[in-house]
């Protein structure tokens, strides 16, 4: 958190409007909650006699469980496919292989394009009610795949679904920054992603058992995959409506005083002081401009960012819509197959969550991302090496438990390093949207032709792997030597050239902000 020597001074006529549409909380409420925390003479030790742990526990409580069901179902619901196949879909619909993995492929062109919006609208409208009803519209669209009756209307089914699901993990992944610090946000984030590898594990149980409905109401079972599990994400989402918070500044569950610690400590995060004892603290700029999406577009980080995030999304959905069928293909039946993704996911799922602990402990985001990287890579290599079915098994085991950890890592990491809300939205936008393209390149890696040993998939992970390590490390010296740069320019009083709105402004390119190695 920002030293507490000296505040950004504002009065409520300062306070830009938060672009919000009905509803029970009001402009007036979020306008003077913020007003009451950017006031002159505020400081941290304002907020002396409130314990800042127990207001963390209060926010996981209430936003962490409903945010991981909504991604867990999320990610069952684009992945089910991989389980639906090894029940007989590409068989029943008459597809070739080449056939059934454009239909994967397509789902991520839509995908990408609908991302950069989703986040803008998210925070101009209102959380609580733009998340839920993105849900159901992709649950209608799950389960309505469920009676589709050839390749081209499953092509046109993940079009869609592509379209409606688009909003859903880069705005959470946005929408914990609008509550969380960058030092602390790593935990949340894998908590919340981690509903991934849960969702890995959940989705070959109820494969297995629902792949039982077989010929139930004269449906095949994996029509009953897609057809109950749409169902649930509506389910879900109704319950959503009534159960997700807003912004800090509207949180009924926190005192008034509470709700003005959170947007302080919010607002003020990522800056630091020269020598002089008049540098003022500089707030995060909150209102909408075009430039900072702009801004977005034009920066370094979000780049580079995005060549990590493709070395790790390529991996994570090489593995989310094959793992079943490369395990069934080292001889074992489908049943066993779905059973066996099992241990995989829940074991990713923890590691997940204790690394997030540790790198938002120590304030470290590249030494943790650069190793499971590497992890990776050992993975793929055993799986590349040998036909033995238990290397094999073990090197996917390896990926998986590295790649869980990793990616929260990569997304935080750039969210960390990017300041201003818009400009915060735009990026991570721009970071999970493009780079999801990744997802419909490694929808093609793995080809039925190529099976079981499938050496062309495991070496094209390998080369994206490799790509995002050393984007990585261009990360890692590129933030080093702008911090270092702006560590001298402090020393030469550089900020007092500049207001406090003109540093505002300037975002993460402003000279008292650091970035996050």
């Amino acid at each position: 958190m920002a030293s507490s020597n000296k505040v950004l001074d504002s009065n409520p006529s300062d306070v830009e409007h938060h672009e919000f549409n009905g509803g029970k909380e009001s402009y007036n409420e979020i306008d003077r909650i913020d007003a009451l925390a950017t006031a002159a003479g505020t400081t941290l030790e304002s907020f002396a006699d409130l314990d800042e742990k127990k207001i963390l526990r209060k926010m996981d409580i209430r936003l962490i469980p409903m945010l991981a069901i909504l991604y867990l179902l999320s990610f069952l619901d684009r992945g089910n496919i991989g389980n639906a196949k090894i029940e007989g879909l590409q068989e029943d619909l008459g597809m070739s292989p080449d056939e059934y993995n454009w239909c994967l492929t397509a789902f991520f062109f839509t995908y990408a394009a609908f991302e950069v919006p989703s986040n803008l609208l998210l925070k101009r409208l209102r959380p609580s009610r733009w998340i839920p009803l993105i849900m159901v519209a992709w649950g209608s669209v799950m389960t309505l795949m469920g009676l589709v009756k050839s390749f081209q209307g499953l092509l046109v089914a993940r079009l869609f679904l592509g379209v409606t699901e688009a909003g859903l993990y880069p705005g959470c992944a946005y929408y914990l920054t609008m509550w969380y610090c960058r030092h602390e946000i790593q935990f949340r984030q894998a908590m919340f992603f981690s509903a991934a590898s849960i969702a890995g594990a959940f989705s070959g149980l109820l494969a297995f058992a629902i792949a039982k409905m077989d010929g139930i109401g004269n449906l095949e079972g994996w029509r009953w995959i897609f057809i109950l599990e749409g169902l649930a994400t509506v389910v879900a989402a109704l319950i959503a409506f009534f159960v997700l918070y807003d912004f800090p500044e509207t949180a009924t569950f926190l005192t008034e005083k509470e709700r003005e610690f959170v947007v302080f400590r919010l607002k003020y995060q990522g800056q630091i002081q020269g020598e002089k004892k008049t540098a003022t603290q500089v707030a995060q700029a909150d209102e909408f401009d075009w430039r900072y999406v702009l801004a977005a577009f034009k920066d370094w980080q979000v780049w580079v960012n995005l060549v990590v995030y493709w070395g790790v999304v390529c991996p994570l959905y090489g593995i989310s819509l094959f793992l079943p069928t490369i395990i069934k293909n080292l001889g074992y039946s489908s049943s066993t197959a779905q059973l066996m993704t099992v241990p995989i996911y829940i074991t990713a799922a923890i590691l997940a969550v204790v690394f997030a602990f540790i790198s938002d402990r120590v304030g470290k985001r590249s030494p943790f991302v650069i190793s499971f990287f590497i992890m990776m890579i050992v993975g793929f290599a055993m799986c590349i090496s040998t036909s033995n079915p238990r290397v094999v098994y073990g090197g996917v085991f390896v990926v998986a438990c590295a790649i869980y950890p990793a990616f929260p890592g990569v997304v935080t990491w750039l969210s960390n390093n990017l300041a201003g809300s818009y400009k915060r939205s735009a990026g991570m936008a721009i970071q999970i949207g493009i780079g999801n393209l990744g997802g419909a390149m490694a929808s093609n890696f793995y080809r039925q032709k190529d099976s079981p040993r499938y050496i062309l998939g495991h070496a094209l992970e390998l080369g994206f792997l490799g790509v995002g390590l050393v984007a990585a490390f261009i990360a890692v010296l590129g933030y080093t030597f702008v911090n270092k740069k702006r560590d001298k320019a402090m020393l030469r009083g550089h900020e007092a050239k500049f207001t406090a709105e003109e540093l505002s402004a300037k975002g993460d390119k402003a000279v008292t902000f650091r970035y996050m190695i």
